[in-house]
């Protein structure tokens, strides 16, 4: 069965419920990163989320659509992080009874956070897809109504306001750089810009340790890896999937991979130069941003934090690990 793909209509459609629930966040030239870097940067506080992330956009935009059959039927899904809690925090928002599975080794701060949302949590498998697995049988045992947080379109809607945002407050952006876990957030970048102004740049940003969409959109197929290994629990996809490929396939102008270091004196380079906190897979532009700079130059750039919620102990290791 195909999936339905979503346009720049339904992104602006998705916008009247966003904005009933959620203000914008602010866009910001960053001018110490933007000295280093050597171009204008411009950082997208999605990091300055209720949870956090972008994600949240998604979420609300899905809950709101569905609400009644969820009513009726419970929400579950799965994840590593911070779907499971826009998720959460949507099913709170419109009184839904929520379970999120999550894989073992998330941050105890995300699991904390769902949990503080009032979701049900479980546990299950080491990495997103073995917990989506068990969330699609929890959701078939119970009658659940499972969201998957990849393949669903009407995430996406609401994930691209960020991008109608971005391009109202700077028509003139040049490059906008995504991390790609799933892939909603650079998906939907290249539904909002292609259409705007078919001149931006898409450039998503892949962990080196949780490739596949990198090595599906290389080939043209679906890929599995069968496993991932990196701190970017946001990034750690061990397959792609037919809904952002499809999406991205001729739209995507190039996709970078960063290691865990990489990510790592990104999360440093934001907190010192911005004063922003940030996860691995928040700092991943950032990362890519610094990996490409010859290719930056006197362009105006924006680099997405996509999400805050990294372990404080993993925060303060980075920052006493002298990378800068």
């Amino acid at each position: 069965m195909s999936i339905r793909i979503p346009t720049l209509a339904d992104v602006y459609a998705a916008r009247l419920v966003i904005n009933k629930y959620l203000k914008r966040t602010p866009l910001v030239y960053a001018k110490r990163l933007s000295e280093e870097l050597g171009c204008d940067a411009y950082l997208k506080l999605e990091n300055l989320q209720p949870v956090g992330s972008f994600k949240i956009r998604g979420g609300i935009n899905y809950v709101y659509r569905m609400r009644e059959e969820a009513e009726r039927r419970g929400l579950v899904t799965a994840s590593t992080g911070n779907h499971a809690q826009s998720i959460a925090y949507s099913g709170a928002l419109f009184g839904i009874d929520t379970t999120i599975v999550m894989p073992n080794g998330v941050s105890q701060v995300k699991v904390d956070a769902v949990k503080s949302l009032g979701a049900r949590v479980v546990m299950q498998g080491d990495y997103f897809e073995e917990a989506f697995q068990y969330a699609t049988k929890l959701a078939n045992d119970k009658g659940h109504l499972l969201v998957h947080a990849i393949n669903e379109p009407l995430l996406y809607e609401g994930v691209g306001t960020m991008h109608l945002e971005v391009f109202e407050a700077l028509p003139s952006i040049d490059i906008e750089i995504h991390p790609i876990g799933g892939g909603s957030g650079a998906a939907t970048a290249c539904i909002v810009y292609k259409r705007l102004k078919p001149s931006v740049s898409v450039v998503g940003v892949q962990a080196e340790g949780a490739q596949a969409f990198y090595q599906s959109w290389k080939t043209g197929r679906l890929v599995s890896t069968g496993g991932v290994k990196t701190k970017a629990e946001g990034l750690a996809a061990s397959m792609a999937y037919e809904l952002p490929l499809s999406i991205m396939r001729g739209k995507l102008d190039d996709l970078i991979l960063v290691s865990d270091d990489d990510m790592a004196r990104a999360i440093q380079a934001l907190l010192f130069t911005s004063g922003q906190v940030a996860e691995h897979a928040g700092a991943a532009a950032t990362a890519a941003a610094f990996k490409i700079r010859d290719r930056l130059k006197g362009k105006k750039v924006v680099l997405p934090i996509t999400g805050r919620n990294i372990q404080p102990e993993l925060l303060v290791e980075i920052i006493k690990s002298g990378f800068v």
